[in-house]
């Protein structure tokens, strides 16, 4: 059995697996005669293969304890995904670099506060959602399109996620 403790989620920690969605240092200008803040370009959408075409969803999260035992990983081959919370509460991720099988030795567990974002990466292993503390709403943003584009792992040993 192989035991994760999360981390919190910073921009260089994420970065082998995607991008942190969040504004603080991140670059913005005034719009709109000055009346909104722009925070400008903050994930990398990617979209692969004939037909792609972005997908704008919500995902309704149920909570979550820790600690949490996974059993299973997913990857979307043909683009990233992004998630929003809309509700502001903590959440957690669990990644593994991209490739065939998800290499263990490369999981990564991260607290998410309510503030923050990420985007998988195409490719990127990575949990289902895990909401915290009580249902929540995320603004998700992916591929759709033709083609296959998502594909389930079970682990060889289970996974446990701790938080400090």
């Amino acid at each position: 059995m192989l035991t994760l403790t999360t981390r919190p989620l910073t921009r260089e920690a994420f970065a082998p697996f995607g991008d942190l969605i969040e504004t603080a240092g991140a670059e913005h200008f005034p719009i709109n005669n000055g009346s909104t803040e722009r925070y400008h370009d903050l994930a990398q959408v990617q979209l692969l293969g004939e037909g792609a075409r972005p997908l704008i969803s919500i995902f309704r999260g149920q909570p979550f304890t820790t600690p949490l035992t996974i059993r299973m990983l997913e990857r979307h081959p043909l683009g990233s995904q992004a998630f929003v919370p809309l509700s502001n509460r903590p959440y957690l991720v669990v990644v593994a670099e991209a490739g065939p099988e998800p290499d263990t030795s490369t999981l990564r567990a991260f607290f998410v506060r309510g503030n923050q974002g990420v985007n998988y990466h195409a490719g990127v292993w990575h949990h289902p959602l895990l909401a915290l503390e009580q249902e929540s709403d995320f603004l998700v943003v992916d591929r759709g399109g033709p083609g296959h584009n998502c594909d389930e792992y079970t682990l060889p040993e289970t996974v446990t996620v701790t938080t400090p």
